[in-house]
C-alpha cells in the first residue's frame, strides 16, 4: 500500500500505529535514502557475525524486513530475535514470516526491559532516536553488556549537524529527496510536526560517543548519505 498518512490534517504526535504498519514499507523505501543500501551493508555484518551461529536481536524490528533478509542468506543455525512494542507492526511482520517461511521469532515487547540472551549481534534501524535520550544510554549499556566479546552492534540513525547553516542545509536536501519520492510539500511539514519531540536524532560524533561510552571498544559509520547514517559498533 502506498503512504498516504500525512495526506490528511494530523491529530497526534506519530505512532507505530495499525494505520503506520499497513504502510510502512512503503514508507521507508520513501522517506530513507538509499534505504535497500544500507540494509545490503547492515545484511553482510550480520552474517559475518553470524557465520559460526548464534543469536541477532533485531531492536523495533517493525515489519522483520531485515531479519527476513538476513535468514535468507544465512549458512548455519541461527536464532534470529525479533522485538517490537507495536503489535500492529508484529502483525504485519507475522504474514511476511509466514509468506517467506522464515524461522523468526517475534515478541511484543519493551526493548529497555526485555532479558537478553548472550548474543553475537544487535541491529537498531532507526530506533534509538525515539528513545528518549535520559534512557537513550542505558539501552545502549544493556546492548554491550548482552554482546558476547567482539560481538557488533549495528545501528541506522537519523543524524543532525551542530552547524547550524549546514544543518538547516542538511534538511532542505533530504526534503527535496522525498518530494523526488512523490511527497508533497504538506505532507512532508505534517509529518515534521508528528515527529517533533518523538524522535530526538544525535549528530553522528554524539552517536559515536555514546556507544564508546557504554562499553564498545570501536565505532564508525558504515554509510551516510545527507542526514542518514548507518554505524557499526564492535564490543
Amino acid at each position: 500500500m502506498n503512504d498516504k498518512v500525512f495526506a490528511k490534517p494530523i491529530k497526534k504526535q506519530f505512532e507505530f500505529d495499525a494505520e503506520v504498519a499497513a504502510v510502512f514499507d512503503d514508507m521507508l523505501q520513501r522517506s530513507v535514502p538509499f534505504y535497500k543500501e544500507s540494509q545490503k551493508i547492515t545484511q553482510f555484518f550480520a552474517l559475518k557475525a553470524l557465520q559460526n551461529g548464534g543469536i541477532a536481536y533485531d531492536l523495533g524490528c517493525s515489519t522483520a524486513t531485515m531479519l527476513i533478509s538476513i535468514s535468507k542468506k544465512l549458512q548455519c543455525k541461527a536464532e534470529l530475535i525479533g522485538l517490537d512494542n507495536s503489535e500492529a507492526m508484529l502483525e504485519q511482520a507475522r504474514k511476511k514470516c509466514e509468506a517467506f517461511n522464515a524461522d523468526i521469532l517475534l515478541e511484543c515487547a519493551d526493548i529497555l526491559e526485555y532479558d537478553y540472551k548472550e548474543a553475537e549481534l544487535f541491529i537498531s534501524n532507526y530506533t534509538l532516536q525515539f528513545v528518549r535520550p535520559l534512557i537513550r544510554e542505558e539501552l545502549v549499556k544493556k546492548i554491550a553488556t548482552s554482546l558476547k566479546k567482539e560481538g557488533i552492534f549495528i545501528f541506522s540513525e537519523k543524524v543532525i549537524s551542530h552547524h547550524p547553516k549546514l544543518n538547516k542545509d542538511l534538511i532542505e536536501c533530504y526534503y527535496d529527496f522525498k518530494k523526488e519520492q512523490g511527497y508533497s510539500e504538506y505532507e512532508i511539514m505534517q509529518k515534521r510536526e508528528a515527529l517533533e519531540n518523538v524522535l530526538v536524532p544525535y549528530s553522528e560524533d554524539e552517536n559515536i560517543k555514546m556507544v564508546k561510552n557504554c562499553g564498545f571498544s570501536h565505532s564508525e559509520v558504515l554509510f551516510r548519505w545527507a542526514n542518514f547514517a548507518t554505524f557499526i559498533a564492535i564490543k
